[in-house]
C-alpha cells in the first residue's frame, strides 16, 4: 500500500505529474488547515502551498542517485528562507508541507497523503482543544534608576498573582530607568487593568505592560 510508485526504470512524466500534482494539492489543504486555526499572511500561505512541490522536484532530480542524501540534508536547510523570528506553530507547517514534498517526490503519493491527513487531523484537535496552552504572561515593568527594585512590589504580586517568576533585569534610556521582565500567572484575569493600575501607582507611572508570553524561535 506504501509503496513508491517510481520505478527502478526511472521517472516518468505520468509519475512526475502524480507526484508533484499530490504534493500541491497537500500543500494547499496544509495551507488551507492553517490558515483556518490561525491568521497569517498571504507570503506564508502561499509558501506552506508551493513548497511540497517544490520540495518534491528537487527530490525526484536526484531520486537514485548518491546525491539523496546530500539533497535531503540541503532541502531542510531552506527552512533558513524565514530571516524574521518564527513560532513553533509556524515550525510545524514548514516541516510538514517539507515531509509533504520528501515524500511525493520519492514517489510515496499514498503515504503522503495518510501521513498529511493524519497530523493535520491531529493539528486541529489539539489546537482546538488548547492542548498544553498555559496562562502563563510576561509583564513587563519600567521604574526609575533611583528604585529599588527588590521587594517593591511584593504586596501587589501577593494578591494579584498565583506565580511570578523574574526573567531579566536591564538598563535602559542610558541608564535612567531598570526594565524589569516577569513570567507571571494571575488570579483573575478580570483584575488585570486593577493589577496595572497599582504598578503604576508604585513605579511613578512609568510605562508597565502585561502581554502574552511570546513563542518565538529564531529560524
Amino acid at each position: 500500500m506504501f509503496e513508491s510508485i517510481i520505478s527502478s526504470e526511472g521517472l516518468t512524466i505520468v509519475q512526475a505529474l502524480i507526484c508533484v500534482g499530490t504534493a500541491l494539492v497537500l500543500g494547499i489543504v496544509a495551507s488551507l488547515v492553517y490558515m483556518y486555526k490561525d491568521c497569517c499572511s498571504q507570503n506564508f500561505a502561499i509558501t506552506l502551498a508551493l513548497l511540497p512541490p517544490i520540495v518534491c522536484m528537487l527530490i525526484m532530480m536526484v531520486n537514485g542517485n548518491l546525491g539523496t542524501g546530500i539533497a535531503v540534508v540541503g532541502v531542510f536547510s531552506l527552512v533558513r528562507f524565514r530571516s524574521q523570528p518564527g513560532n513553533s506553530k509556524e515550525i510545524l507547517a514548514i516541516m510538514l508541507s517539507m515531509a509533504i514534498g520528501l515524500a511525493t517526490g520519492t514517489g510515496y503519493v499514498t503515504f503522503a497523503a495518510f501521513g498529511a491527513v493524519l497530523v493535520l487531523l491531529f493539528f486541529v484537535i489539539l489546537f482546538s482543544a488548547n492542548f498544553g496552552k498555559s496562562s502563563r504572561q510576561e509583564l513587563k515593568i519600567t521604574i526609575p534608576e533611583n528604585l529599588d527594585y527588590d521587594g517593591l512590589f511584593d504586596d501587589i504580586f501577593e494578591e494579584f498573582t498565583k506565580k511570578i517568576e523574574i526573567n531579566t533585569v536591564k538598563t535602559a534610556q542610558m541608564g535612567s530607568v531598570y526594565e524589569l521582565k516577569y513570567q507571571v500567572i494571575l488570579k483573575d484575569k478580570n483584575r488585570q487593568k486593577e493589577f496595572i493600575d497599582a504598578i503604576r501607582c508604585r513605579n511613578g507611572n512609568l510605562p508597565v505592560s502585561c502581554s502574552k508570553t511570546p513563542d518565538t524561535i529564531q529560524l
